[in-house]
C-alpha cells in the first residue's frame, strides 16, 4: 500500500537545517495498526505529515499503490488526502460553527456529493461512534471525548484507506481514552489501516505493530505481541 525509500526532511532554521527524518524506509500493508512512538523531537508528527501528504520531504521517494506521489502537485496531493486518508488531531481541528453532523458531512461537501446522500453518510458515521443523539450540537456543547468521536467519523466521511491519528487522546480522561481506542480496534478489524503517533505506551500498545524514532531515525520495527508489554513500549516523558 505504502512504500517510504529513503525518505529524510530537513528545515532551514538560521545557519544550519534540523534534520527532522534521516533515511527512512519503510513498508505499510492494508491491514497495519501501526503505533509510532519516540521522545519528544524524534520526527514522529513529521513522519505522520509526510505519511498523510501533508508535508513534503526533503530527499526519498513515497510510493502510494507503487505511485511515486513526491513530484505531484499540490491539486494532485489534496485529492490522494480526500480519496484516500483519514486525519484525527489531538486538538480534533473541528469547525466551531458547524454542528456535530456538518463537521462530519464537510469532507463530501469537498467531494462533492448531493445534500441527501451527505446527510445520509453522516448519520450513519455518527451512529458508529454513537454519536447520534448530539448531530445537532457545536463542538463547544460537547466534551473532548465527544469531539474526539466527531473527529473520528469525520475521519471517515470517504471511506479512507488509512487514517492517521496524531495524539489522538492526548486530551481525554483514561476512560475517554479507551472508549477511542475501542473504536480504532473495531475500524481495524474492519480492514481499515490506521497509523497512531503517541508517547503514551498505554495507547501504543493496542497496536499490532511498533515504530520507535530516536534523533529522525527508526530505531525500532517490531509486532506488538501483548498489550502493555513493558519491553516494547517502556514509560517515557515528553510528547512529540
Amino acid at each position: 500500500m505504502i512504500e517510504l525509500k529513503n525518505i529524510s526532511k530537513s528545515y532551514s532554521t538560521g545557519a544550519s537545517p534540523v534534520n527532522a527524518l534521516v533515511d527512512i524506509n519503510l513498508k505499510l500493508k492494508r491491514d497495519e495498526f501501526l503505533a509510532v512512538m519516540g521522545p519528544s523531537g524524534s520526527g514522529k508528527s513529521t513522519l505522520l505529515h509526510i505519511l498523510g501528504a501533508l508535508d513534503s520531504p526533503s530527499e526519498g521517494d513515497y510510493f502510494l499503490e507503487d505511485i511515486n506521489i513526491v513530484d505531484l502537485s499540490d491539486r494532485e496531493l489534496s485529492r490522494i488526502r480526500n480519496e484516500h486518508f483519514g486525519f484525527v488531531f489531538q486538538s480534533y481541528n473541528l469547525f466551531p460553527e458547524l454542528t456535530a453532523l456538518e463537521n462530519v458531512t464537510m469532507p463530501l461537501v469537498l467531494a462533492g456529493k448531493p445534500p441527501g446522500e451527505r446527510r445520509e453518510k453522516g448519520l450513519e458515521l455518527l451512529e458508529m461512534v454513537d454519536m447520534t443523539h448530539r448531530l445537532n450540537h457545536f463542538p463547544s456543547q460537547l466534551s473532548g471525548g465527544e469531539n474526539q468521536r466527531v473527529a473520528v467519523a469525520r475521519a471517515l466521511a470517504n471511506d479512507p484507506d488509512l487514517i492517521l491519528a496524531d495524539e489522538p487522546t492526548g486530551n481525554l480522561a483514561s476512560s475517554q481514552e479507551e472508549e477511542i481506542l475501542e473504536i480504532f480496534r473495531n475500524l481495524h478489524e474492519q480492514e481499515v489501516a490506521l497509523i497512531i503517533v503517541t508517547h503514551n505506551p498505554r495507547v501504543g500498545s493496542w497496536g499490532k505493530r511498533l515504530i520507535r524514532l530516536q534523533d529522525g531515525g527508526i530505531v525500532l520495527d517490531s509486532p506488538i505481541a501483548h498489550r502493555f508489554d513493558p519491553t516494547l513500549l517502556p514509560q517515557e516523558e515528553g510528547g512529540r
